[in-house]
């Protein structure tokens, strides 16, 4: 890590983005996580997102925060995915475990998928090539409670 700090001023525009791949880059072990932008649960608009090296031993809250940096330096998404007011992450699927038939979201098992911010990403079940959404929850419990979607 000390050996990349002097390309600091020369590779990275600014502070945040220096941050973001700093951030990545503390993993001991390297994983990589799906993170599915959840834009409109009616309308089934969402992005997925790769992160390469992400480090299960942080916290739910840490990973939140970096998301909440990084998603609006994204240029390759859309504005509207970029400033969304994103602040939940649910498992949608683990690497070699069934899938849901669910096109945004399964809306069932909460207790187990949806993420605890004090947990770290390991005790909460995420492992290498595993799916997560990210998205807005008062959007979830609206779209819960009225599962309709508009096309």
């Amino acid at each position: 890590m000390n050996d990349i700090a002097g390309l600091k001023g020369e590779f990275f525009t600014t502070s945040t983005t220096w941050e973001a791949w700093e951030f990545l880059h503390m993993a001991s072990e390297d994983v990589t996580i799906t993170v599915r932008l959840i834009r409109s649960f009616e309308h089934r608009n969402f992005r997925p997102v790769v992160y390469h090296g992400v480090h299960l031993d942080q916290t739910v809250k840490d990973f939140i925060v970096f998301l909440k940096q990084d998603i609006p330096l994204r240029t390759s998404l859309p504005p509207p995915f970029r400033n969304y007011k994103y602040d939940k992450l649910k498992i949608v699927h683990q690497a070699h475990k069934s899938k849901t038939n669910e096109l945004v979201l399964s809306l069932e098992d909460d207790g187990s998928l949806l993420l605890k911010e004090d947990s770290t990403l390991r005790a909460a079940g995420i492992a290498s090539e595993t799916e997560i959404a990210f998205f807005c929850e008062e959007d979830y419990k609206n779209y819960k409670a009225n599962p309709i979607s508009s096309w």
